[in-house]
């Protein structure tokens, strides 16, 4: 049997990473024959070791990733050894930069070649001290002075511009993503941004085009990223997130941390008036004490100061961005945080902009091998940025017709429970694969 086999025609298959604040999530897959993206598996685990977007434990991630690409391994029947990161954390910061070549083959139209140079030299831009480039993004070309030209390959040319939108992070929270990947036995095949990332699977080419703000409300971060003329014009990590919320209702409502993350899923609303002033939640007090109430509306109060806090934060980047005036598509609102009540209304109340809840379904192929209810559970605006990272990650590997990196071999055969089960039980035993029942000594992938 051939290590990496995949049929010549099928896509690559390609991992997710998210490391985020509340939780680590791989997720493998591959792009369907119909273009839709077609989930093999999923692993989740929680994430102790990140503060804030940022890694603050390095062995708490690393048993984080380990655990969620284990999971995901197994599920897919995929030996995951390369994966496409998300990162995201206050420390990011974004830049409009201008960058030309002058073009000496006269003779020849403007190539990718010479896009790529111009890209290059971009990465060669001296940052401020402890600061590394992420992404550099092309927004417009000028050829021989002929401005706002969105595709200039083909074209004939000797001066080559270009506007670019580059995004750059803290040298040392990019080297403790790389080092918590590396430590896990895996390698990072690109570092995405994870609101770019999120973009991918929540936004439609058209929204895109008309003008839109992404803002992806995640446990310890908020990301924004604002896209007009289906170009990305500016990009933002706000340090305030659930957990904010969290936080706040365990000392508003003094309450236990994990008794405050509960009233804020199943009872917490963005606007307080649209909860009845006679609504209670009793919950158990600490021991031999009484147990406690707490009123839906008070809790409510408390979520919608600091979902106002969060919204205001998005404006101001909205305001500052200068196309509060041309988002014809308005926000939409993603990640674990955009699940709130009444959240959409809130939004629509403190900016003035249509308001709607991106979720990923959209670009997702039903798998009928997938466990019972997650497909469902895929379609959530939790799993955003991971299909985006996903997305992103096949994007990449069709562009660059790079052999592919996992070494997978997908049974036709479907295992029963128990079969399949006590299969990756002699996987874990003996850190080999096997494939069939009827096992020989070829059937090995080393």
């Amino acid at each position: 049997m051939d290590k990496g086999f995949t049929n010549e025609k099928s896509s690559p298959i390609v991992v997710g990473l998210d490391i985020g604040t509340t939780k680590i999530c791989a997720i493998v897959g591959r792009r369907s024959k119909n273009g839709k993206i077609e989930v093999l598996g999923i692993g989740k685990a929680e994430s102790a070791g990140v503060t804030r977007g940022m890694v603050s434990n390095i062995d708490k991630t690393v048993q984080g990733i380990i655990a969620a690409v284990d999971i995901a391994s197994a599920q897919s029947n995929v030996e995951i050894k390369v994966v496409n990161v998300g990162i995201a954390g206050q420390h990011i910061k974004s830049l409009q930069h201008r960058g030309l070549i002058t073009r000496r083959d006269l003779a020849s139209e403007i190539s990718r070649k010479d896009i790529e140079k111009l890209i290059e030299d971009m990465y060669n831009l001296v940052m401020p001290p402890g600061e590394e480039i992420i992404h550099v993004l092309p927004q417009e070309f000028t050829v021989d002075n002929e401005p706002g030209v969105k595709d200039p390959i083909g074209m004939a040319g000797v001066r080559l511009e270009a506007n670019f939108h580059i995004i750059s992070g803290q040298v040392t929270a990019i080297k403790n993503i790389v080092k918590c990947v590396n430590k896990a036995s895996l390698e990072s095949q690109e570092l995405i941004l994870e609101p770019l990332a999120s973009s991918e699977s929540v936004l439609s080419d058209e929204e895109k085009e008309a003008g839109v703000v992404l803002v992806d409300i995640g446990g310890g971060t908020t990301d924004v990223a604002i896209f007009h003329e289906g170009i990305i014009r500016h990009t933002s990590v706000i340090p305030f997130g659930g957990n904010s919320i969290t936080e706040d209702i365990r000392e508003g409502c003094s309450v236990m941390r994990n008794i405050a993350e509960q009233l804020k899923t199943r009872f917490g609303s963005a606007l307080a008036d649209e909860n009845k002033d006679n609504e209670i939640v009793c919950v158990p007090g600490l021991r031999g004490r009484e147990p406690k109430e707490i009123s839906v509306k008070n809790l409510a109060y408390v979520i919608q100061a600091r979902m106002e806090e969060i919204v205001e934060h998005v404006y101001y980047e909205i305001k500052s961005s200068g196309y509060e005036k041309k988002l014809i598509g308005g926000i939409v609102i993603t990640g674990g945080g955009a699940q709130m009540k009444h959240l959409p209304q809130l939004v629509e109340y403190v900016t003035g902009l249509d308001c709607r809840v991106g979720y990923p379904n959209e670009h997702l192929a039903k798998n009928e091998v997938l466990p019972k209810g997650t497909y469902e559970e895929l379609q959530s605006p939790t799993f955003a940025t991971g299909i985006g990272l996903l997305i992103k990650g096949i994007q990449k590997m069709e562009d660059s017709e790079q052999p592919v990196h996992v070494e997978t071999r997908i049974e036709k055969v479907k295992y029963t429970e128990e079969k399949k089960f006590g299969l990756f039980g002699k996987i874990l035993e003996t850190g080999k694969k096997f494939i069939k029942d009827d096992i020989k000594d070829e059937d090995f992938l080393k």
